[in-house]
């Protein structure tokens, strides 16, 4: 017998709402200096936040690194056109790539926008020749290099 049990959605309330925003500005604030600034206690926040990542409102917990600090200088973003039929496979393939740090499928029957980050113009380049044109089903490729970064979403904010 197979079970039709479903969690219900979460209401998300001005608690939760505040706790995300906190940890929006800081993923590793704890349980308890949470609670400290909304006067619940430790327990009380854990249990709001693991229900909000049962019920996929947080997705995950992450690191946001300098690429700059780690040796990749260019910032690249990549309107790529794609005959239709083969969106997928090119979609596919390029989210695999480390170079590639976001990808969306854009309106229009085969747009993707794409967000990179390379060493050097070179790496770039290589990136470009080697793995992007060759694709089967790539029809023209865009592209626009990060001059400066005045904000990054980096998660909706509450």
């Amino acid at each position: 017998m197979t079970s039709d049990f479903r969690i219900p959605d979460l209401e998300i309330d001005e608690i939760d709402k505040k706790i995300l925003s906190i940890l929006h500005e800081n993923s590793r604030t704890s349980y308890t200096d949470i609670g400290k600034q909304l006067d619940l206690s430790r327990v009380a926040i854990q249990a709001r936040i693991n229900g909000m990542v049962e019920q996929g409102v947080i997705e995950k917990f992450t690191t946001v690194i300098n690429p700059a600090k780690i040796g990749f200088h260019v910032s690249a973003f990549f309107n790529v056109e794609v005959e239709p039929q083969y969106l997928e496979q090119v979609a596919e393939q390029l989210a695999s790539d480390p170079a590639v740090t976001s990808l969306y499928h854009m309106t229009g029957p085969s747009k993707l926008h794409m967000h990179g980050i390379f060493s050097n113009n070179q790496e770039m380049e290589k990136f470009l020749t080697k793995k992007l044109y060759p694709l089967t089903g790539v029809v023209s490729v865009d592209s626009q290099l990060l001059i400066n970064r005045y904000k990054s979403r980096m998660g909706m904010k509450l």
